[in-house]
């Protein structure tokens, strides 16, 4: 038993790594207990606080309190001990707080209880028992220390029980700290057992970990051994099997003749190979050698160790020598290398090769004073193959392309996949630039034939710009800049062209560059404002509605006309802040026309697809007061063209707060008549190319006009017909039946001002 309780040090165990491996859970419950015994002594304070007088319990608290403080300290200290000895010391010290706890409660049970009620004692002795059954269970840990607390408080409870005469009492608490001593003893000594068990444990998973970690580093698959004619003997089982015969076949026969399979009768062998025979020959040591083997007609490779051996005279008696069968890790290394310099899905040298490959060409071309050049390739339209059909049928789409780019490659060229549906090629030694123009435009031409894919046909373009080396770049970054800015211009220019690089480009993307930076800033700085343009009633010609145009006079580049700002906020989705102003400002100047004048507001794809863009026409319409049926909301066919769904259920919630939706541009781009008709527009903006058709007499603007009217009419829409210019124009347009009409011909956009006033001229004109 004072092995359990740790009084002494029986075996050859070390014990003090065992109470190392104890006593951390003391420091898990430190605060627990502090906790526990808090409260239990508030409890006693309560009890007594009538009868015994403050200062007598501040005192009793203040000591107990003091005698926990250490403890937890001492318990605390103790957090670490499992990477650790614990010293006698220690082990005395946390002890001391048990028995000085034992002690102060010890006191605080003899000498209270005489001021109290039986009612306190019993409460009292509850108390006590608490705190000898949380002690047994809880600090199983450090058994003496629970024996020498236990023991104190419990004789001290039978010595008070004993003065006052209760000898039942005294003797059942008597008997109950027995019981509690004899289960501390067994608990800890079950607890010990854990602990013995856990250390036995961990001292074998050391010793396998050392074992295996032993034979990993030395592990060899098989040994072979030759003599001085290089011939085979003590052939083990497992060489052998790599050798694929038996043991007794292979005995005695040279070893290159083996391995080098049908290459022997030849004398081709493998670099490799060679290496090992001159090795051999030479009589030199060699370590890791890998070298390529033919085992029964396949090839695979060994890694080789060998070292040449010698008798008691020094006289060469053959090589020994340790081998691995590598092949798969060398097929992995190969599979890696090749994942990391060409493209999964196209099997195209991708990015990184293609950028090796030009800057090889570059140092070429600066060795031997020609040229190189490097080809930007573009696939136009590929992205609505993408919405349409999905990414399965692109990258099939992709695999397609590939393949006929490599076809079209020729000596010192180069194709390869950047990422996604772009593509380079890079051109070494170039003759002449006419090579790089028959290039590209055998690339647009086959590139632009049909492709069959899952039973679908599809057609894609491809766009083209070039650079030259060095003429247009001395570095790959450089060269590759200017490529691909000369196919911006080729895609600016409707896709299907090649463009060359020229140096204005830079003036170009360089000015798009400063622009964006001031267009980032354009808000802040209060730039933009808004211009209103009419639209009119047909008949009455009076004004039912201002389109709002958003201008940006910049602080840096002056009036910046929207064809050239619009686009740019697209791409860099700062058109979203943009809209989300203009929605805000041109409900706010909306409040000061008449009730029956409404706001049209553009709503780019970008905007509407914004998850919270149903909230900011909520918060444009409490903001400034604005009655939604005044709000119509622009947007084109585009929007079709991206998320469906997401932009038909935005529509639908702004059609539900009671604002209208007009569809603006309608037939020059996409056009879905079932959208329409389950959208339910409440206009149709018909384009101005078709207005000036019809005023030219062209039958089929004519044709299209009357065509949008009479649909518009029964799905009861409203049309409005835009650019009208001329008084013959709006008389066209009004006899073919269109109900509202936009143009210079009734008013350019003007500024809000100017908007408010034209009101304020009709109604004196009216008067």
């Amino acid at each position: 038993m004072t092995d359990v309780l740790g009084l002494s040090d029986k075996g050859n165990f070390d014990w003090a790594r065992l109470r190392g491996l104890q006593y951390p859970a003391l420091a898990k419950l430190a605060f627990y207990r502090i906790f526990v015994h808090a409260i239990l002594a508030v409890f006693v304070a309560q009890i007594y606080l009538p009868k015994v007088g403050i200062t007598w319990l501040v005192i009793w608290i203040t000591v107990l309190a003091g005698i926990h403080w250490r403890g937890t300290r001492i318990d605390l200290s103790l957090a670490d001990a499992d990477r650790r000895r614990v010293t006698r010391g220690e082990f005395h010290k946390q002890a001391t707080t048990a028995i000085l706890s034992g002690l102060a409660w010890g006191a605080g049970i003899v000498v209270f209880p005489f001021y109290g009620t039986p009612g306190d004692l019993m409460a009292f002795m509850m108390i006590v028992a608490v705190l000898v059954s949380g002690s047994v269970f809880f600090y199983t840990a450090a058994p003496f220390g629970i024996i020498c607390f236990s023991t104190i408080i419990s004789l001290a409870a039978v010595l008070h029980l004993g003065l006052t005469g209760m000898w039942f009492a005294a003797v059942a608490t008597l008997l109950f700290m027995i019981v509690a001593l004899l289960g501390t003893v067994e608990v800890g000594r079950t607890f010990l057992s854990a602990r013995f068990a856990e250390a036995a444990v961990s001292e074998k998973e050391q010793v396998v970990s050392l074992l295996l970690r032993e034979f990993e580093e030395n592990e060899a698959d098989w040994l072979w051994e030759v003599d001085t004619a290089r011939r085979l003997r003590s052939v083990s089982p497992r060489f052998a099997f790599a050798l694929g015969r038996p043991q007794v076949e292979v005995e005695g026969l040279p070893l290159l003749e083996l391995v080098a399979g049908r290459s022997w009768a030849s004398g081709q062998f493998p670099a490799s190979l060679h290496d090992l025979a001159e090795r051999l020959k030479n009589r030199e040591n060699f370590s890791n050698m890998l070298v390529q083997v033919s085992i029964l007609g396949e090839e695979r490779w060994w890694e080789l160790s060998g070292t040449p051996m010698r008798d008691d005279r020094g006289r060469f008696t053959g090589f020994r020598g340790v081998g691995s069968d590598v092949t798969e890790q060398r097929k992995s290394s190969e599979k890696i290398a090749f994942l990391a310099r060409f493209d999964t899905l196209t099997q195209l040298p991708n990015r990184l090769q293609l950028t090796e490959a030009l800057g090889e060409a570059l140092r070429y071309a600066e060795q031997w004073r020609t040229r190189c050049a490097l080809m930007m390739v573009d696939l136009d339209r590929f992205k609505s193959v993408n919405d349409s059909l999905g990414h399965m049928t692109g990258d099939k789409l992709l695999a397609q392309v590939s393949a006929r780019l490599k076809s079209l490659m020729g000596e010192n060229q180069l194709c390869g996949r950047l990422g996604g549906d772009e593509f380079a090629i890079v051109i070494r030694d170039l003759g002449s630039t006419d090579e790089v123009d028959r290039l590209a435009t055998r690339v647009i031409e086959s590139l632009s034939e049909p492709y069959q894919v899952d039973q679908h046909t599809l057609y894609v373009g491809a766009s083209v710009g070039s650079a030259l080396g060095p003429r247009d770049g001395k570095t790959v970054e450089e060269l590759m800049r200017n490529a691909d800015l000369a196919l911006y211009r080729a895609k600016d220019a409707g896709g299907g062209e090649h463009r060359r690089f020229e140096p204005v480009l830079h003036a170009s993307a360089e000015e798009r560059r400063q622009l964006e930076v001031a267009l980032r800033k354009a808000l802040g700085r209060d730039e933009m404002e808004l211009h209103y343009q009419p639209v009119v009633d047909s008949r009455s010609e009076t004004v039912v509605s201002f389109e709002a145009l958003v201008r940006w006079n910049s602080a840096d580049h002056g009036f910046v006309s929207p064809g050239k700002f619009i686009p740019l906020a697209e791409d860099t989705r700062l058109i979203v802040p943009i809209g989300k102003w203009v929605m805000r400002k041109a409900c706010e100047e909306a409040r000061n026309w008449p009730e029956h004048v409404k706001v049209n507001v553009n709503v780019s794809p970008e905007q509407l697809l914004e998850p919270s863009f149903h909230e900011e026409v909520v918060e444009a319409l409490a903001a400034t007061g604005l009655r939604p049926e005044r709000l119509e909301v622009e947007v084109t066919e585009s929007i079709f063209l991206r998320d469906a769904s997401v932009a038909r259920n935005a529509l639908e919630q702004i059609m539900a707060l009671g604002c209208s939706v007009a569809l603006d541009d309608f037939g020059t781009g996409y056009s879905s008549l079932g959208y329409i008709r389950k959208l339910r527009f409440s206009t149709i903006k018909v384009d101005r190319t078709f207005v000036q058709g019809a005023a030219q007499g062209s039958a089929e603007s004519l044709a299209i006009i009357n065509a949008v009217v009479a649909m518009a009419k029964s799905l009861d829409m409203t049309t409005t017909a835009e650019g009208v210019e001329t008084e013959e124009e709006a008389e066209l347009i009004r006899n073919l039946g269109c109900d509202k009409i936009q143009g210079y011909y009734f008013g350019r956009p003007m500024a809000s001002h100017d908007a408010q006033r034209l009101f304020s001229t009709q109604r004196q004109i009216r008067a």
